[in-house]
């Protein structure tokens, strides 16, 4: 054996152990189940229009079981068409009970294992606070008491929530208006509208989050708005200061919803698709894919309960956790992703060419 082989066989074995999950994330230490990793991810995709799925209101009398059986359009990741964007790799960690009647628009994780979730769907929409490894509602508020429609109207939709300090933000799809809570009463504070005075957009609400500094907002077209919440607070108008458009190898990805900021990039899940973008905010750039369709065979059978599309990510920034689950999902899980590595030397010759940095997103 030549005396340079063995560095190229060092790349070899080095590149095996990568395959492998070599440097996988720990696991955490909070309660949970073990459950199995889901089956292999599919291609990424785009999604299909319309928003939202249950199109209409529950006719009079319906009871809560029959809606919730009845969904107007298939879910998942059929149909939907491949980008260019890679898809990341993921593995289930844990899996934690999940009230199989919230219609989740926004989800949210600040630690002391509590979760906040806005829910949509009309009259039942809400905000609430909600133990994490339980399930338990600790509290909640009704959209329709605490901003009630005109007599004879339908109540206001639910959308996307975020907190910024002791305040919770929370917007509506189609009424034209988000409320502010006190954090700690659940009060309602505010009221803000959208969009603003001689801007066209945005005329719906869909996600919200956070990234320290600035309210990033969806519309289901394929921008994202930056938004000042202090400004917003103050004047009762949303203050816009940029926006962004979403793309993946030049191509507009339409129908952005539920959006969590992840360490310097934009999650949104693509309604009507079980699938994650991971996006760059300066850019617009779709960097990643998640798909999560294969999440729905861990999913427990709920009666007289059809689970819709996936929607809803928050993070746990102290314990580096990824949380997702869906629309009428009796179950959210725990996933983790790949850590990134700074360089891999897959061949080395004599005379050693320069390294190039290698990256998994």
């Amino acid at each position: 054996m030549r005396f340079q082989s063995f560095p190229r066989l060092l790349g070899l074995l080095l590149t095996v152990l990568l395959s492998t999950g070599c440097g996988a994330p720990p696991t955490p230490s909070a309660p949970r189940t073990a459950v199995p990793p889901p089956s292999a991810t599919q291609q990424p995709v785009a999604p299909t229009s319309g928003y939202p799925a249950p199109a209409t209101a529950p006719a009079g009398g319906t009871t809560l079981d029959t809606a919730l059986s009845t969904p107007a359009s298939a879910p998942g990741a059929a149909g939907c068409r491949s980008q260019g964007a890679p898809v990341s790799p993921y593995r289930v960690v844990a899996t934690y009970p999940h009230d199989p009647t919230a219609y989740t628009e926004g989800l949210l994780y600040l630690g002391a294992d509590t979760l906040y979730e806005g829910t949509g769907y009309w009259e039942r929409s809400l905000l609430r606070e909600v133990t994490l490894s339980s399930g338990q509602i600790k509290r909640e508020v009704k959209l329709r008491e605490v901003a009630p429609p005109p007599p004879g109207a339908q109540a206001n939709f639910g959308e996307g929530v975020a907190i910024v300090g002791d305040r919770i933000f929370q917007l509506t799809w189609q009424s034209g208006f988000g409320l502010i809570y006190d954090r700690t009463s659940f009060t309602v504070l505010k009221r803000f509208t959208y969009p603003p005075a001689g801007i066209a957009l945005p005329v719906e609400g869909w996600g919200l989050s956070y990234d320290g500094t600035r309210l990033i907002m969806s519309d289901g077209t394929a921008k994202l708005y930056f938004i000042d919440p202090e400004a917003t607070f103050n004047t009762g108008v949303l203050a816009l200061t940029g926006q962004v458009e979403v793309r993946d190898t030049g191509v507009p990805i339409t129908q952005l919803n539920e959006l969590e900021y992840v360490k310097g990039a934009i999650y949104a899940n693509l309604w009507n698709c079980d699938l994650i973008a991971r996006i760059d905010p300066a850019t617009g750039a779709v960097q990643t894919y998640l798909d999560l369709s294969g999440l729905r065979t861990l999913l427990p059978v709920t009666p007289n309960v059809t689970p819709e599309v996936l929607n809803g990510i928050a993070y746990d920034a102290t314990g580096d956790r990824l949380l997702v689950t869906g629309k009428w999902w009796p179950s959210l899980f725990e996933i983790a992703l790949p850590v990134a590595r700074t360089y891999l030397p897959l061949a080395l010759v004599a005379p050693p060419p320069p390294l190039t940095p290698l990256h998994w997103s």
